[in-house]
């Protein structure tokens, strides 16, 4: 039997109008320690965003959502934060924050391959 290892995740939002705390889920990062992996995936449902009165463009959410995935990869190319170990980066990307890209809380789980949870959660929960 394998080794069932800890993860934990969170899922990334677009909230078009803080005030009003509406949100689209566009995303997850999930960390694994055991497994040394960060990573996130993405995607924004134009037909979806479009529902909410948003005044900013999807450029702008792409732009953001990008700086997540470079973040997750680490290093010289995600700014002083890529310096950070890979538990402070999951932490510091998965913080409360009050803008238009936010995380949800973290979630826990156990998983045997993090590549293989991390499709799973973003198809449940993002597509």
């Amino acid at each position: 039997m394998q080794k069932k290892h800890l993860f934990e995740y969170a899922v990334i939002r677009v909230v078009p109008r803080v005030e009003r705390e509406e949100f689209i889920n566009v995303g997850v990062i999930l960390y694994c320690a055991d497994q040394k992996y960060l990573k996130s995936l993405f995607e924004i449902n134009e037909t979806r965003l479009s529902a909410f009165i948003c005044e900013i463009e999807p450029d702008v959410i792409l732009s953001n959502l990008k700086a997540i995935e470079k973040i997750c990869c680490g290093g010289i190319d995600a700014g002083p934060i890529g310096n950070l170990d890979i538990a402070s980066r999951f932490r510091w990307l998965t913080a409360t924050r009050s803008t238009v890209v936010q995380a949800s809380k973290v979630h826990p789980g156990f998983c045997i391959d993090a590549e293989k949870t991390l499709d799973k959660l973003f198809n449940q929960l993002v597509l």
